[in-house]
């Protein structure tokens, strides 16, 4: 319907507004009927791509060399100048179809979370949602400027993760403190950005009349399927089923280490007395290897993958000056997503890429899906999208070993496998804390405003979910911690939706256990579809249950503490 729109990477990131608001301007003024409703929402999805790729390749530049000020620059340039007059144009184009009255054919989902969006719209929200990005940029660069020395070496925090597996505990000990005192070192900054996070949120909240910040999240991120009080049931069933499984993981390693209690750098040693693994040697190496287990998985997943090996959409080593964590984002237009991540050579940066190639396949597998409401990842629910993450992880497990051209002898493999299910276990009280935390800072948003109050608030959570790794005497650490897990700082609320998928995933792999071709069937037939259903009906498609009670989860963490004994006796 749009006519003249760039299709070439640096054409878009060319485009200032004046060149996206012709096309606005056209779309606005067209009379909707049902004839021509849907090929209007082709052309708006045209746009949409466009100006959701140069928002992505900026981001991506600003996490990929923190410190280039023309980067930098140019970032804030479209968050500024583009962006906030993007959002204005795009509310009155959902005013313009809500009001029509019209039902696009296939664009159930799509109107629903437009009219979420154009509920919580206003205009006085935009500058402060540039001031939000600003703080996130702000964060991104003070995590990825810490660096430490290790016996004269300047090394990034993925860079010493290796360390806390070494069998020797002095070395462990002292790597640990090492990247603590480097945390540290940014507290008061870290305090400080978040001060400026919380007013800028409160008056986000303030202005869409919300009665808190929380209220507006859950509309912002379409949390029609479940509720704030459905994340307090789960925390609870977390407590009651997990903790006590996460408990029985840390005393077996206690005495197999042979120690008091497992300290902060006693938890990712391997108990076996085994040096470290290490996966690869290169990181073509972790690419081709990667490659050959996704087509194990699926051909059409190493397909995938070969192609982003091919168009450069990898961004897998550590380096100074570069944002920490790892993400998969899509580029609108031609549809290709791209991975960002921070090597450690150890058997996490498999873990990582398994994960992020899950949400990579989830892209190009949605790329059917016509309507940008329906398939970009800023529609798709990421309790869902997060299934597509960790089920990965879960159904590649089977081919790791170099048998499939992975990169692991038998017992390697297991060990790996061991330490997955492990980090299952233990992931979900973390994941509890990290969400009861967030639920406790909106619901107390003159006590989390002070971020003193804040480190005492996650140490009393860290003494409900994860009292079983040994804090004491290192009480400055412990309630510090939280200023290191991202999503807290710059995506409020959005942890939870690892702890529901993680749920989901297991499921796939219990049904993958029990016929692995028809699970993986079920996992694909899911990806396809987008955000074109709701969140159960995704879950459905995918063979699996949209939960949060105990007895779910507790009938699949006997299935992992189950699988987790058959893997102890291969490696002893």
């Amino acid at each position: 319907m749009l006519k003249n729109l760039p299709s070439t990477p640096d054409a878009i990131l060319a485009m200032e507004w004046k060149d996206y608001e012709t096309h606005f301007k056209a779309l606005q003024s067209t009379e909707l009927t049902s004839e021509n409703v849907n090929d209007w929402l082709l052309g708006w999805s045209d746009l949409a791509d466009r100006l959701d790729e140069q928002y992505t390749r900026l981001f991506v530049a600003t996490t990929q060399f923190t410190e280039d000020n023309e980067i930098e620059k140019r970032f804030n340039h479209f968050v500024e100048a583009i962006q906030p007059q993007a959002r204005t144009e795009e509310q009155k184009l959902k005013e313009k179809i809500l009001a029509s009255g019209l039902q696009p054919a296939n664009f159930k989902m799509g109107l629903k979370k437009m009219r979420a969006e154009a509920d919580i719209f206003r205009e006085e929200n935009l500058e402060l949602l540039v001031d939000e990005q600003k703080l996130n940029a702000e964060y991104n660069k003070i995590i990825g400027s810490q660096t430490m020395l290790w016996n004269g070496e300047e090394r990034t925090a993925s860079q010493m993760y290796p360390l806390l597996q070494e069998q020797d505990r002095a070395i462990r000990e002292k790597a640990w403190q090492i990247m603590t005192e480097a945390r540290l070192k940014n507290r008061d900054a870290i305090n400080d950005l978040w001060k400026k996070f919380m007013a800028v949120r409160l008056k986000i909240a303030a202005n869409t009349d919300m009665p808190n910040y929380r209220s507006y999240a859950w509309a912002q991120k379409f949390r029609f399927d479940y509720s704030p009080e459905d994340c307090k049931t789960f925390h609870k069933a977390i407590e009651e089923v997990v903790v006590p499984a996460a408990r029985r993981i840390y005393e077996k390693r206690r005495e197999k280490l042979g120690i008091q209690s497992v300290r902060p750098w006693d938890q990712f040693v391997d108990i076996s007395n085994a040096d470290p693994l290490k996966p690869y040697q290169t990181i073509d190496e972790l690419k081709s290897k990667a490659k050959d287990i996704f087509s194990k998985v699926d051909p059409q997943f190493g397909k995938y993958f070969q192609t982003m090996i091919d168009e450069d959409l990898l961004d897998l080593d550590s380096r100074k000056n570069k944002a920490p964590g790892g993400y998969n984002l899509i580029y609108g237009v031609s549809q290709r997503p791209f991975i960002f991540m921070n090597n450690s050579d150890t058997h996490g940066d498999v873990i990582t890429l398994l994960h992020e190639g899950g949400h990579a396949f989830h892209a190009f597998e949605a790329g059917v899906v016509p309507y940008f409401h329906e398939r970009s990842e800023n529609y798709v629910p990421a309790e869902f999208a997060e299934v597509a993450s960790m089920a990965m992880e879960l159904l590649a497990s089977p081919y790791i070993t170099k048998e499939h051209g992975g990169f692991y002898t038998e017992a390697e493999a297991a060990r790996a496998r061991l330490e997955h299910l492990e980090g299952i276990i233990t992931f979900w009280p973390y994941m509890a804390q990290v969400d009861a935390f967030q639920h406790w800072i909106y619901e107390n948003p003159l006590d989390s405003s002070d971020p003193i109050q804040c480190e005492n608030k996650w140490g009393e959570l860290w003494d409900r979910f994860m009292a079983y790794v040994d804090y004491s005497g290192l009480e400055d650490a412990k309630k510090t911690y939280w200023h290191r897990q991202l999503h807290i700082h710059t995506s409020p609320f959005y942890y939870i939706e690892y702890g529901i998928a993680e749920l989901g995933a297991v499921q796939v792999w219990a049904n993958a256990l029990k016929d692995q071709k028809q699970a993986v069937a079920e996992y694909r037939k899911a990806l396809a579809l987008g955000s074109t259903v709701s969140l159960p009906e995704l879950f459905e498609a995918a063979g699996i249950k949209f939960a949060f009670d105990s007895k779910t989860l507790k009938t699949h963490v006997d299935l992992i503490e189950a699988e987790m004994e058959k893997l102890e006796k291969l490696i002893n």
